[in-house]
C-alpha cells in the first residue's frame, strides 16, 4: 500500500487570483521591495559615511549637501537611515524566522500527541503569552543585559509561543484526519507522520502569522531602542535614531522625523503584504 498523501491543496487553488485585484498588496510589495534594495545597496546609495562626525555641520537643516539634514553630531541623517535599513530588516528577519522555527516544533508535538504532552507544552506557552507584549522583552533584557542582540533574543522569546499555539491548533485538527490515521495503520513512525503528513499541512497559518509579525518585530525592536534597552551607539537602528533625537524634535524636526517615517513606511508596507498573504493562503477564500 502506498504512503498516505497529504491533504488536498485546495487552499492554494486560485491564490493569486484572490490578490490580483488587491492594489494595496502590490503597493506593499513595491514599497517593501524598494526598502530592501536600499538596504542591499546602502554603500552605493548613501552620500556620506553614516558614522562620520562633523561638528561644523551640527544639526544642519535639509539641503543639497545633506538631503535630510544632520544630527547633533553632524552625521548625515540620510546615510544613517539608509544603513539603518539593514539593521532593522535584519532584526525583523532573524526574530521572525527564529520564532517560527522554535515555536513550530512545540506546537506540532503538542497537537499530534495530545494528552499530557499537549497539556504540559501549551501551559508552558501560556506562561509566556500571559505577559504583555513588551513587558517580557523588558524583563529579559534586564536579566541578560541590554543591547541589539539581547533585544533580538528577548523578542524571539516573546514571539515564539504564538507560533506554537497556531501550529498546535492546526496540527491537532490534521492529526484526526483519515490520511493520518491511515499512515498510522500502515506502521509509519510518529516522527515520519509528523514531518511528512502533519507539518506540510499545518505550516500555512504560521506563514501568515510570520508575514504579519515581521513589521511588528521591527516596531517592537524600535520601541526597545527608544526606551534605552535595545540597540546602542554606534548601532545604526531606526528606533535608536529616534530615541537620540526626541529631545530636539520641536526645534530640529528632521532629526527624528526621517527615521520615524522609515519605520512607518516599512511597517505599513509589511502589513499590506501580510494582508495580501492572508488573502492568498486563507483556505476560507476558496468558498467565496
Amino acid at each position: 500500500m502506498s504512503e498516505a498523501a497529504v491533504l488536498p491543496k485546495g487552499r492554494f487553488a486560485g491564490a493569486f487570483e484572490r490578490v490580483r485585484g488587491n492594489a494595496a498588496f502590490f503597493v506593499g510589495v513595491v514599497v517593501f521591495g524598494l526598502i530592501i534594495l536600499v538596504a542591499v545597496f546602502a554603500p552605493l546609495i548613501a552620500t556620506h559615511d553614516p558614522l562620520k562626525i562633523d561638528f561644523t555641520a551640527k544639526l544642519a537643516a535639509p539641503s543639497t549637501a545633506h538631503l535630510f539634514g544632520t544630527d547633533e553630531l553632524g552625521r548625515d541623517i540620510f546615510s544613517r537611515v539608509v544603513y539603518g535599513a539593514r539593521t532593522s530588516l535584519t532584526i525583523g528577519l532573524i526574530v521572525t524566522v527564529l520564532s517560527a522555527l522554535i515555536g513550530t516544533p512545540f506546537g506540532l508535538v503538542a497537537g499530534y500527541f495530545g494528552g499530557r504532552i499537549e497539556w504540559a507544552i501549551m501551559r508552558m506557552m501560556d506562561v509566556f503569552i500571559a505577559f504583555p507584549p513588551l513587558l517580557l522583552p523588558i524583563a529579559i533584557t534586564a536579566a541578560v543585559g541590554q543591547g541589539l542582540y539581547e533585544a533580538m533574543l528577548a523578542l524571539t522569546v516573546s514571539f515564539f509561543p504564538w507560533y506554537a499555539r497556531i501550529v498546535h491548533g492546526e496540527a491537532k485538527r490534521i492529526s484526526g484526519q483519515l490520511f493520518v490515521k491511515s499512515a498510522r495503520a500502515q506502521g509509519f513512525s510518529n516522527l515520519r507522520i509528523m514531518f511528512r503528513h502533519v507539518l506540510p499541512n499545518a505550516w500555512i497559518p504560521a506563514i501568515i502569522q510570520a508575514s504579519m509579525d515581521f513589521g511588528y518585530t521591527i516596531l517592537a525592536a524600535a520601541s526597545l531602542s527608544f526606551i534605552g534597552i535595545g540597540a546602542k551607539e554606534p548601532d545604526l537602528e531606526w528606533g535608536l535614531m529616534v530615541a537620540l533625537s526626541r529631545s530636539k524634535f520641536l526645534d530640529y524636526w528632521w532629526v527624528a522625523l526621517v527615521p520615524g517615517l522609515a519605520i512607518f513606511l516599512t511597517v505599513f508596507a509589511v502589513n499590506l503584504i501580510g494582508d495580501g498573504v492572508n488573502d492568498m493562503l486563507d483556505p476560507k477564500g476558496d468558498s467565496k
